[in-house]
């Protein structure tokens, strides 16, 4: 393969700045391009760093450097790989850039030096494409789950599965080759029991897949509920800025406000909307039904009940007063929903939590005063952490292979091989 150079470093002005060369020719390149400081330099000792000027094609010096020389095949690439360290200016980075280029070395295409790892050998397709998703990691645990990618626990789990399926295919074979035989197969009890342990993991694979997808875009997280519910008082809160505008006008909302943060460090995307509520106002009409739009859409929803209106007396109803909150209720199905009992301080409930929400968790606030940006606490020192709860519950937590979560009634054995071994 050609010899291929990059700059390694992020675009725009730093402190550093990192040049990687990686080819049959980077120790040459990085020999013609490079000065050493001390006099007792012999040659590049490799893995290690050495001080000099970084040269351009004519000899004249562009910078003080450090320069390494990694011989191959224990490199990212497989293959000789030298580094230029330099200062980060970008006149700076790209004349040593150039300098490569004109010595010989060809400019690297997007993602040329991962696809020389997953050519080489030195990593899998699934370890490529978690570098891609390291770097744009936008939470601790979106890092944490690359990092497990990076090394290589699926491709461990895939080759596993492989290795099952094609234990599961010699015994079928066997079985259908040699009827009359004595040969040694799985009783037909057996057999499906280890197709089903094959099913199980794939479901776990793929409930994987929307977990990558939740931690790299983040969880989108629905503040619904009637008007003057609280909604855009908690979105600030979480927030820890005003975000959204708040006044005692019923429909101040009339668009959906997304915004993205962090809850303990999950990603989440909070979505305030506009309350729902049947209305002959056009403009409110149609925010309310964008409403109802990301209600369905969402990941977990955050149910506001505005204790003040009910009273008392509205958390010990066998169905709730609030007629949006019943609307959002029977929408969310499989949603996990937290209902948020807003305005404690004007109305404790009479009984909580309420028989209306079926078991879901609850918790209760002032929105407007008892609000930490990353956590819900109410005034009176209540602690709960629901929220979170509700977004983990999306399988924001560390993959478990063995999880069995999805739906497999429309995957028979034959097309859960054909999608493993493909």
């Amino acid at each position: 393969m050609p010899t291929i150079a990059a700059i390694a470093t992020a675009p725009g002005a730093g402190g550093i700045g990192i040049v990687r060369i990686s080819g049959p020719q980077s120790r040459e390149i990085l020999s013609r391009m490079f000065s050493p400081a001390s006099a007792k330099f012999s040659g590049f000792r490799p893995w290690v760093l050495h001080r000099g000027r970084a040269l351009d094609h004519e000899g004249a010096p562009l910078d003080d450097v450090l320069a390494v020389f990694m011989p191959g095949p224990r490199t990212f690439t497989g293959e000789d790989v030298a580094e230029i360290h330099c200062h980060g200016g970008p006149f700076i980075v790209q004349a040593i850039l150039e300098t490569a280029l004109r010595l010989g070395a060809r400019a690297a295409e997007r993602g040329e030096f991962s696809r020389r790892a997953f050519v080489n050998g030195r990593m899998d397709l699934s370890q490529a494409e978690a570098v891609a998703e390291l770097i744009a990691a936008p939470s601790r645990e979106a890092l944490r789950y690359s990092l497990n990618r990076l090394d290589g626990l699926l491709g461990r789990k895939v080759t596993a599965l492989r290795q099952r399926l094609e234990e599961l295919r010699v015994q079928m074979s066997l079985a259908v080759d040699f009827p009359d035989e004595e040969v040694e197969c799985l009783a037909p009890e057996a057999f499906a029991a280890v197709v089903e342990e094959v099913a199980a993991a794939v479901r776990g694979l793929l409930t994987g897949q929307r977990r990558a997808q939740v931690m790299q875009q983040g969880a989108v997280v629905v503040l619904a509920g009637a008007v003057n519910a609280g909604k855009s008082s908690l979105l600030n809160a979480l927030l820890g800025r005003n975000r959204a505008l708040v006044t005692d006008i019923p429909g101040t909302t009339r668009d959906f406000l997304e915004e993205s943060c962090q809850l303990d460090g999950l990603p989440v995307r909070l979505t305030d909307t506009a309350g729902l509520r049947e209305t002959d106002e056009s403009v409110e009409e149609m925010g309310v039904a964008l409403s109802r739009q990301k209600v369905r859409q969402a990941d977990a929803i955050l149910l506001l009940v505005d204790g003040g209106r009910l009273g008392p007396a509205g958390a010990a109803a066998d169905i709730c007063p609030d007629e949006a909150v019943r609307e959002v209720l029977e929408q969310a199905g499989d949603i996990p929903v937290l209902l948020v009992w807003n305005k404690v301080d004007l109305a404790e409930p009479a009984v909580w939590p309420p028989a209306w929400g079926h078991g879901r968790p609850c918790v209760r606030i002032s929105a407007s005063t008892g609000v930490t940006p990353t956590l819900i606490r109410c005034p009176y020192g209540e602690y709960d952490d629901h929220v979170i709860s509700a977004i983990r519950s999306m399988g924001m937590e560390p993959i478990q292979w063995d999880v069995d979560s999805l739906d497999w009634k429309d995957y028979d054995a034959p097309t859960i091989c054909k999608r493993v071994t493909s």
